[in-house]
């Protein structure tokens, strides 16, 4: 024993260490590599195709009047209508989860429910009913009714789950509730504010079907018609180039803020939260919400049903709507498993093992959400004919792998906050107990990370339901899905056969919207909101 030490104990052993030594995550690297290259293909394809178009031609494209329109159309909508759900997605979420507001847990089912219904389906209920319903401020209306759910669901979620203690002691020191509201409430839900506010500026920048019934000229319309009225791919990538650079600032933009105001109170122990009384303040409330749902809900589903039943008979024939709801169910299944599946090594590797490069390679996989479906499906086909001699071109495999990489962000948001809940000690003891890393995975913590996995595939599957600009392009010949059916009946005017398709699309997406919904009411019982700080993607 050496001068100076501490005497040990005789017949005392040390403890050995529980659980084992970190070791490089080889197998999570390698797969999240091969994910992260998948995404960036679509990008690479942009750059490729505007890159061989040379530099002068794209520069006379870029710097032409119109482009300038474009740009000035799609961030001020960009921007009015990220604000406006900012406002309506806090408010409605503090009224349901923090006030006295009358069938308040009516009014937070109702107010998710819109999130089921596809924005070109928004679009053309208000304007099969109110032409004047167009252009720029047809298109805020619009957009705002579809995607407000995108931020209240986080922030209801976020505020069910923070301490109560925090806005009793902001009472007790004398500050009013409208001083409350906004430094307590609002502070505590920052963070989920401005995560659905980047999805909501990501799913904008990306709309198509909306924009074209709406008659409103944005970088995706343009670019689509680039595509297919003059079949310019070069035009087309260089204008999604910029697509994406918007979408890059977007997500530099929400880092910088959160950041700045990224400072976070315990969350405190689980406790009731007393209902706020709202008093003289309760009929304005109520109204408003009332307003809301049948703005967001009721005009479409009403629209739908009048058409259905005062619609003109059309001439055009397509396959049946029971056939075009399989096939849409079935796509859309198959994508959200692929999505899914592609997500849990990335969220793994992020959550278990994080490190500044890893974190930013995440942040990066938000950027496929920005390049428009038809992008997207250029691109995957363009590879097929150049690389598998057209294997695979215009097959049902291509058309969800499509769909799995546009939408991947979204299933890497729910994985990610279910593996950020799940407590790593049980892991580790699994560990220390002798279980290999694949024991390990499928006995303890697959089980834990179930609920995000569930809640990524339901997120997909929305998302696919309603898609249309890469189903055009890439679904197999003689298949249909209800999105397709709806658009070609809905270009027509024959309004009457298009709605019962908008109808099924509404059907098909209920479950999983309800299970989605479900899922973020059990994430206050966790360790932590879906919207932490290590789930932020």
């Amino acid at each position: 024993m050496s001068v100076g030490a501490p005497p040990q104990p005789v017949g005392v052993v040390r403890p050995a260490r529980v659980g084992r030594p970190t070791r490089r995550p080889v197998t999570l690297l390698v797969t999240s590599a091969l994910v992260v290259l998948a995404l960036a293909g679509p990008l690479a394809f942009l750059v490729v195709q505007a890159s061989d178009a040379g530099w002068g031609p794209i520069a006379r494209l870029l710097f032409r009047s119109l482009t300038a329109s474009l740009l000035w159309n799609t961030v001020r909508l960009s921007v009015v209508v990220t604000a406006l759900c900012a406002v309506l997605g806090t408010l409605c979420a503090y009224l349901v989860e923090r006030t006295d507001l009358p069938g308040r847990r009516l009014w937070g089912a109702l107010l998710v429910v819109p999130f089921a219904i596809p924005d070109f389906v928004v679009g053309f209920g208000w304007t099969s009913i109110a032409p004047g319903v167009a252009g720029y401020w047809g298109a805020v209306l619009v957009m705002t009714l579809a995607v407000y759910p995108l931020v209240y669901l986080p922030v209801a979620a976020a505020l069910r789950g923070a301490d109560p203690a925090l806005e009793e002691v902001a009472r007790s020191l004398g500050l009013g509730r409208l001083a409350r509201f906004w430094r307590v409430t609002v502070g505590q839900a920052r963070r989920a504010i401005l995560g659905g506010c980047l999805l909501v500026t990501l799913v904008i920048l990306a709309e198509y079907g909306a924009f074209e019934i709406l008659g409103y000229q944005t970088f995706t319309t343009e670019i689509f018609s680039e595509y297919s009225v003059g079949f310019d791919l070069a035009a087309a990538s260089a204008l999604s180039l910029v697509l994406v650079g918007l979408s890059l600032v977007a997500l530099v933009v929400q880092n910088l803020v959160r950041e700045r105001h990224g400072a976070r109170v315990a969350r405190g122990a689980a406790r009731h939260h007393a209902p706020q009384r709202l008093g003289r303040a309760t009929a304005p409330a109520l109204v408003g919400v009332v307003t809301l749902v049948v703005a967001a809900l009721g005009v479409p589903v009403g629209a739908t049903l009048y058409w259905m039943t005062d619609g003109a008979p059309s001439a055009l024939t397509g396959d049946s709507l029971v056939g075009a709801g399989l096939t849409t169910a079935a796509y859309a299944a198959a994508a959200g498993l692929l999505a899914t599946l592609m997500a849990l090594p990335i969220a793994l590797l992020v959550v278990r093992h994080p490190s500044r490069l890893r974190s930013a390679l995440s942040q990066s996989t938000l950027l496929i959400l920005a390049v428009p479906g038809v992008v997207v499906a250029l691109a995957l086909s363009s590879f097929t004919e150049q690389h598998l001699g057209g294997l695979g071109y215009q097959s049902a495999a291509l058309l969800v792998l499509a769909y799995a990489l546009m939408f991947f962000p979204l299933a890497l948001v729910g994985v990610r906050a279910s593996v950020a809940q799940a407590p790593r000690a049980l892991e580790e003891v699994a560990g220390s107990l002798g279980l290999s890393r694949a024991r390990v995975f499928a006995r303890v913590t697959l089980p834990l990370v179930a609920p995000g996995l569930a809640a990524a595939f339901c997120l997909v599957f929305l998302s696919v339901v309603t898609e249309l600009t890469a189903t055009l392009i890439l679904i197999p010949t003689g298949a249909q899905t209800l999105a397709t059916q709806f658009w070609a009946y809905q270009q027509n005017l024959a309004y009457g056969q298009a709605a019962p398709f908008a109808l099924a699309m509404m059907a098909v997406a209920a479950v999983p919207a309800y299970l989605l919904g479900r899922f973020f009411d059990r994430l206050p019982t966790q360790r932590a909101s879906a919207l932490d700080p290590r789930v932020l993607p």
